[in-house]
């Protein structure tokens, strides 16, 4: 019979080895503090650390794992990047917006012009790559979907 910590959630986890689930349950919370901290600062992604803490989570601590899945803001993420890889338009709309007015920012306040150069480089390919993912579950590839 199973513990209540291993219990099966939405997607399924592999439990690291007892002499390592400490790493992974500090990279866990390590990343949730630093998405916790992006939701109020412009230009640092929120919904990749929550995601590689959910990850994180399901090999160190399932607590945390049904914790994340269960959250009203983390949840749906997660969700959604489980089922297709699907980033949400309200999501890409703010990104977007928060890129944009971090290099406004940059524009007003970097002296050197190579920063503001690779910074809206990565930027720009992060856009890319974010506005190319499904909005929806329906709409992700087949192979995409579990």
């Amino acid at each position: 019979m199973e513990a209540p910590e291993q219990r099966a959630s939405s997607a399924p986890s592999t439990l690291a080895p007892a002499r390592t689930r400490w790493l992974w349950l500090l990279l866990a919370y390590a990343s949730l503090g630093v998405g916790i901290v992006a939701i109020f600062i412009p230009g640092i992604p929120t919904t990749e650390f929550v995601l590689l803490s959910a990850w994180a989570a399901g090999k160190g601590s399932p607590r945390l794992q049904r914790w994340l899945e269960q959250h009203r803001l983390f949840g749906p993420m997660i969700h959604n990047w489980r089922h297709g890889r699907v980033v949400a338009r309200r999501a890409k709309i703010s990104a977007s917006l928060m890129m944009s007015l971090c290099l406004v920012i940059m524009l007003f306040t970097v002296k050197r012009h190579w920063v503001i150069v690779l910074a809206t480089l990565g930027m720009a390919l992060g856009a890319a790559w974010m506005w190319s993912r499904p909005e929806r579950a329906e709409d992700a590839e087949p192979g995409e979907r579990s």
